[in-house]
């Protein structure tokens, strides 16, 4: 790549077979792995007979710069190497290396030539260069300028110098003793430190390489100056205006002259002239140095122009000085807000009144001059009112718009009067105006009609509501008062039902309402209010009146004629639910008052009928029994369902038979029908029935004792045959067959008795339902009467009064019938009494 920048120079000196000189060259900077020479050619050796002869390349340097590839064989740049770094300004640049092979020892010197290039420009050492000229200099004055110095050798050092265009200078080379040039600075031109007082000029040094390099350096000449200018002011005249209450120590204005001289030549300080009047000296305050125009007492009242002189003098040999005059204007402070005065004031004003009404007539004042003075009057408040202008600062404030008491009462009204300074003064008044009220609104209710409850059967003078009617007027003209429009409603004069009371619209009732007459009507109330003229409105009343549970239901069927029991006649032969007849009734009242229902209150027998609750159908509720009674009584109860319900009752009388009577029996007998048992009697009845069976098992026991004992018994109470004692022997020889007979009792402390008797596997199970007092003889024959034909010698029952009592009697073949019942006796009865 750089091949054709080196320059290889390859000499071999030859001192015996021992020692050797090679000589390359290569550019400064060349890049790292270029090859420079081939030492093993050079050396007349293969790149292998290096590694064998154990070549050794020996550097006196402390940077390696180059090496030997010991593949090829070749010298290589390990390190561009700067020529100016490495020989400063020596004019050859040589470095030297050693080369030692073994076998034969052999020692070779290699000298490596940095050739110089052109990469360092110019460079003047002392910089740039400042040079002090006066301005009186004549042309032809010479000023000797520095050298420049480039680090390269032969043609990249020579130098050539030139200078930047100037009218006023040029360049030429001066010649020293040696013979070496110099450059020097010739004034063309004199110079005017007031006109320029610095040049900037260039000198250029430039080198003889390929492609030349250059360096510059700056000169300055500064222009000395001599006093030869007095100071002059920006202005001819400056003006300044102060508030009149500007403070002591106010800054009116700086004024500012300029002296083209330097130095103290042109350094100035400003004062008050001796033009100015003495009076005014104490005035004002110039400071020496920056020229600051001060208050320093109080400048008088405002519109006032103070004139006064400035003198500015420079601090030269001989100080030049001018004059300058200042004219001060005292201005007006807005220091004063407006005063707003009421001349006249109507603090209250009628609703009605008409656009344009007057309310106050203000005026305004401001002590300030000019734009200070001048004030403005704005009223804000949020309601019909505005300010009209009349005269000078004269405004009056007028309505601007309907108004309304009940909308807004009052209003505030606030004037604000502000003038035109900067920033502007105000002063606000607050005026509060009160709309007086007129009677310009009707009483009205929320509603066109109103409804009012009552319960019937009220008392007179009972409350039943009121009626309200808002007006919004004040005072009279909002006070309401009631009145009841006496009209005509269900052919009756309302005056008659109701009152109202006129201060509060309370309404009470004259009389007491019956539902079942009078089920509501309507009236009217007129609320008056007290204005002048008055102004009044109507509100229709609806009056319902609501109906109590006063009235019982009415049976209307069947109807006891004369006061006697209505008799309804069932054939025997009536299946269950057979319709026996209908209770029909009616309630006056209604709702839920009026809903009724059928319900059995008593019955001879609650399990025989049932009727329907809805519908008061009365009907057979099973089969009826050959056991059942003739005659049945049912008291059927219609109740409703008020709070609390009222009920009415009817007592049928229900003859069960195939065929009517000519004689149809008495019902009016007393008589009590069945019930249910209670809870504790029913707990009572189990715990007895417990005791009776525990009772029995002990004696049954004892009984079995006894017969294993004896095989032959007899009682003390009854005794049998012996053709009975061998039927009882053939009878407890067969199988046991066994019938059983209930006897319960009905209610307690009674004296009525009703008994079952259901027989066992060997009869057809029929029921038999006897009614009336019965007898100890009577149940005696009462196995015989449910067609057992069982040989009973004696049956003994013993029963206490007042309990409530069940009586099971078994009755066996093989011994007879065996009675319990709790608060009883236990008794066996047979043939033959077992001991």
């Amino acid at each position: 790549m750089v091949g054709w920048r080196v320059a290889v120079l390859c000499l071999w000196v030859s001192c015996g077979s021992a020692a050797g000189q090679l000589e390359y060259s290569v550019l400064e900077e060349t890049v790292r792995g270029v090859a420079v020479g081939n030492v093993s050619a050079d050396l007349g050796l293969s790149a292998a007979a290096l590694s064998l002869r154990n070549f050794r390349f020996l550097s006196r340097h402390r940077e390696p710069y180059f090496g030997v590839d010991p593949a090829s064989g070749s010298l290589v740049v390990l390190e561009p190497a700067d020529r100016e770094r490495l020989c400063e300004t020596k004019a050859v640049c040589v470095l030297t290396y050693e080369l030692v092979l073994e076998d034969p020892l052999e020692l070779h010197t290699m000298r490596v030539h940095i050739v110089d290039t052109n990469d360092n420009s110019p460079l003047f050492p002392a910089g740039d260069v400042q040079l002090h000229i006066p301005e009186f200099l004549m042309p032809g004055a010479r000023f000797t300028l520095p050298n420049a110095q480039d680090a390269d050798e032969g043609s990249n050092g020579v130098l050539n110098y030139s200078l930047s265009l100037s009218q006023h200078f040029r360049l030429i080379m001066g010649s020293r003793v040696d013979g070496s040039e110099y450059p020097e600075l010739v004034l063309e031109k004199a110079l005017d430190r007031e006109q320029r007082a610095t040049h900037q000029l260039v000198l250029t040094a430039r080198d003889g390489g390929q492609p030349a390099r250059s360096g510059d350096a700056h000169v300055t000449v500064l222009v000395v100056d001599t006093n030869d200018n007095a100071p002059v002011f920006e202005h001819t005249v400056y003006r300044a205006k102060v508030p009149e209450t500007a403070p002591n120590g106010t800054v009116l204005l700086r004024v500012q002259a300029s002296d083209p001289d330097e130095g103290s030549n042109g350094e100035i300080r400003y004062f008050l002239s001796n033009s100015t009047r003495a009076a005014l000296r104490h005035h004002f305050h110039v400071h020496p140095r920056n020229g600051e125009v001060r208050v320093a007492a109080s400048l008088g009242p405002p519109e006032t122009l103070l004139e006064a002189y400035i003198e500015a003098r420079d601090e030269g040999t001989f100080g030049l000085a001018s004059t300058v005059k200042l004219l001060v204007e005292v201005t007006d402070v807005n220091d004063h807000a407006p005063e707003v005065n009421f001349l006249t004031l109507s603090s209250s004003i009628s609703e009605d009144a008409p656009p344009g009404t007057v309310i106050a007539l203000l005026s305004l004042r401001d002590e300030d001059l000019g734009p200070n003075g001048k004030a403005i009057c704005s009223v804000s408040s949020g309601g019909p009112f505005k300010l009209k202008a009349s005269f000078d600062n004269y405004y009056s404030l007028l309505t601007d718009g309907p108004l309304d008491r009940e909308q807004v009462s009052e209003y505030q009204v606030l004037i604000t009067a502000s003038d035109g300074g900067s920033p502007p003064l105000s002063t606000r008044r607050k005026l509060t105006v009160f709309v007086a009220d007129v009677n310009d609104n009707s009483p009205s209710f929320a509603q066109p009609q109103q409804e009012l409850f009552v319960a019937e059967n009220n008392g007179p003078g009972a409350s039943l509501g009121r009626v309200f009617a808002q007006d919004p007027d004040l005072g009279k003209n909002g006070l309401v008062f009631y009145e009841l429009l006496d009209i005509i409603s269900e052919r009756q004069k309302v005056s008659s039902l109701v009152a109202v009371e006129s201060p509060s619209g309370a309404i009470t009732a004259k009389i007491s309402f019956d539902f079942e007459q009078l089920r509501g009507f309507h009236f009217q109330v007129e609320a008056r209010d007290g204005g002048i003229p008055p102004r009044s409105a109507t509100v229709i009343v609806n009056l319902f009146v609501i109906d109590r549970n006063d009235n019982a239901p009415v049976i209307l069927f069947p109807v006891p004629r004369n006061g006697s029991v209505p008799v309804e006649i069932v054939p025997r032969s009536a299946r269950s639910g057979h319709l026996v007849t209908k209770v029909v009734a009616e309630d006056a009242d209604s709702g839920s008052n009026a809903w009724l229902s059928y319900h059995i209150s008593q019955a001879s027998d609650s399990r025989l009928f049932r009727i329907s609750a809805s519908m008061g159908e009365l009907r057979t509720a099973r089969l009826i029994l050959p056991t059942d009674a003739v005659k049945q009584r049912v008291v059927v109860e219609v109740r409703d369902h008020g709070d609390p319900p009222l009920s009415s009752s009817v007592t049928l009388g229900i003859l069960l038979s195939n065929s009517a009577p000519q004689v149809l029996p008495n019902f009016e007998d007393t008589w009590e029908t069945g019930g249910h048992l209670s809870t504790q009697n029913l707990y009572l009845v189990i715990a007895l029935a417990c005791i009776s069976f525990l009772f029995l098992g002990c004696l049954l026991f004892f009984v079995c004792i006894k017969v294993n004992q004896s095989p032959v018994c007899c009682s003390q109470r009854c005794c049998g045959s012996p053709e009975e004692l061998r039927y009882g022997r053939k009878m407890a020889s067969n199988p046991l067959t066994s019938a059983t007979i209930d006897v319960t009792t009905v209610e307690r402390l009674s004296q009525t008795y009703l008994y079952r008797a259901s027989l066992g596997p060997g009869s057809d199970n029929n029921s038999l339902l006897l009614r009336g007092e019965y007898s100890a003889a009577d149940l005696r024959n009462l196995a015989t009467g449910v067609g057992l034909n069982l040989p009973i010698a004696c049956i003994h029952i013993r029963n206490r009064k007042g309990d409530q009592l069940n009586v099971n009697a078994m009755v066996s073949k093989f011994g007879g019938i065996l009675f319990h019942w709790p608060g009883g006796d236990c008794l066996l009865c047979s043939e033959m009494l077992l001991r």
